[in-house]
């Protein structure tokens, strides 16, 4: 049988616009494109501004994981400017930052993905008492007979790995539901100390603004507890549940696994010293986990040979913005990041490996290989570390608080210097986050950022090896070419947020591609 080839266009459920293209032979995927389709121009807009303003303009890269780009861009005016945060700021931005863990995840896993692992139809055949369950069961037989089933649809066609049992289905559909108000509640609490939400406002360089108070911390602790108690019994039991039970097979066979080497920067002070972070840094090569190697930033480069820009491959401090639209052999507006020149994953799987997480580390030993279903748990494992850290956070915060005279910000380091550099590392939800940043005249003179999904969906580099998705997808068994499920499964395991990657509609045509597939 002939090679067929698949165009899914854009990938729906998840931030910005990518498109996946695939070649199918005898049922498997056997090669694959990722092309990021607008492109991003936040960086040659900071040229020649204050760097104070960067951490406002690099906020708005995206609306689902804004304040990351903010707390990268701070870390690196930390380092440009000399700034020493001191323990009780680094405090509020682990809590500001730590909530928006918390709703990501949890949007990540019920609102953009579980769609893929569930009939919902077969909530029809609901013939249960639960009240809640009933209503949900009226909700949506409703919209099906009003023609009005968006946001659960479109979606692809329902195969033997779905979990198919009326009472599971409804459950998790009155979970996705009931996710929403704890994802309002966890951005809510980030606001708290972040001064608002999105894009917080309190969180500058050398520290923090808004000084807290003990009713501040109560108010955080009580919306924490609601929203530990979804991810405890609810939100946790279900990424177990669906990943150990229909999928088990897929996670067995290593479903989406790609290239196997995993980098981390590591994140969230611990102490004041900096000598312990919730999440270590390292980079895994070819899943050699006896062997991680310290993270060194030197070793980051940027390809460019597949990508609509001008250049070469460099290092983010000396990388340009410069669109190419005509270049012969570019399909994509990310970039080609490498770490010793090896295309890597990021993202929770990597941190949780690079951690040696013991949760983990036992699924791997009962069979489950890196890939999709992998991801799912490593997401679910560190929000509970991340639930677990927020509260010894807030029990630091208070002994600090109660101390006369304590201090949030760095005063003395708050006007741009002359000239200088700095990079700011931070693993956000979606993965390794990096900004980087030259200062001349006070002015900014270059300021680049390497984003998760530029890691995960880049094109191929200058030696034409895969982007992480791209090599994720090979071997994808495809058994119905006109329900490609496996591969949207895999590509929204890593939870792309294109709009951090790429930015600017094309200004020619002033248009989106159609869908292609759902």
């Amino acid at each position: 049988m002939g090679k067929q080839r698949i165009t899914i266009d854009p990938v729906t459920r998840i931030e910005g616009h990518l498109k996946i293209e695939v070649e199918v032979k005898n049922g498997k995927v056997v090669d694959a494109w990722s092309s990021g389709t607008m492109a991003r121009g936040f960086e040659a807009m900071l040229t020649g501004k204050d760097p104070r303003d960067a951490p406002y303009v690099t906020s708005r890269f995206c609306g689902v994981c804004f304040s990351v780009h903010q707390y990268a861009s701070i870390m690196a005016l930390d380092e440009a400017f000399g700034a020493t945060v001191p323990w009780a700021g680094t405090l509020l931005r682990n809590l500001s930052m730590g909530a928006e863990y918390l709703y990501d995840h949890i949007l990540h896993f019920y609102q953009l993905t579980a769609l893929d692992y569930i009939d919902i139809m077969a909530i029809a055949e609901y013939q249960g008492s639960d009240a809640g369950l009933n209503a949900v069961k009226g909700k949506i037989l409703g919209l099906v007979g009003a023609k009005d089933t968006f946001p659960l649809t479109p979606r692809y066609e329902p195969d033997e790995y779905c979990v198919k049992d009326p009472e599971v289905v409804t459950s998790a559909v009155k979970h996705y539901i009931d996710a929403l108000a704890i994802n309002a509640k966890a951005r809510n609490m980030g606001a708290i100390f972040g001064g608002r939400t999105p894009h917080y406002q309190s969180l500058v360089v050398g520290g923090c603004t808004q000084y807290p108070d003990l009713n501040m911390v109560a108010k955080f602790r009580t919306m924490l507890d609601e929203v530990a108690a979804f991810i405890k019994d609810i939100y946790i039991p279900d990424v177990m549940a669906f990943g150990t039970g229909p999928l088990m097979p897929l996670a067995k066979a290593g479903l989406g696994g790609g290239h196997l080497n995993y980098l981390s920067y590591g994140s969230f002070m611990m102490d004041p010293e900096g000598k312990e972070k919730l999440w270590p840094a390292g980079f895994i090569k070819e899943l050699d986990l006896d062997n991680m190697q310290a993270f060194d930033q030197q070793k980051i480069t940027e390809s460019v040979k597949y990508g609509w820009y001008n250049g070469s491959t460099a290092h983010p401090y000396d990388g340009k913005q410069e669109f190419n639209l005509d270049k012969k052999g570019a399909y994509s507006f990310v970039k080609a990041p490498r770490y010793e020149g090896a295309s890597v994953e990021v993202g929770p799987l990597a941190r949780m490996l690079v951690a040696k997480d013991p949760t983990l580390l036992d699924l791997v030993g009962k069979g489950v290989k890196p890939g999709v279903v992998a991801r799912h748990a490593s997401r679910a494992i560190e929000t509970q570390q991340v639930v677990d850290a927020c509260y010894k956070w807030l029990d630091l915060l208070t002994a600090e608080i109660v101390k006369p005279g304590f201090e949030i910000h760095d005063t003395d380091h708050w006007q741009p210097p002359a000239e200088g550099q700095g990079a700011g590392f931070f693993e956000a939800p979606r993965g390794a986050l990096g900004h980087w940043i030259k200062v001349k005249d006070k002015k900014i003179e270059n300021y680049q950022a390497v984003v998760p999904s530029t890691w995960n969906a880049s094109p191929r580099d200058d030696a034409g090896v895969r982007g992480q998705y791209e090599e994720s997808l090979i071997g994808c068994p495809v058994p119905d070419v006109d329900n490609p499920i496996n591969v949207a499964r895999i590509i929204r395991s890593f939870d792309p947020c294109l709009g951090c990657a790429i930015h600017i509609i094309d200004p020619d045509s002033n248009e989106l591609k159609k869908f292609v597939v759902q």
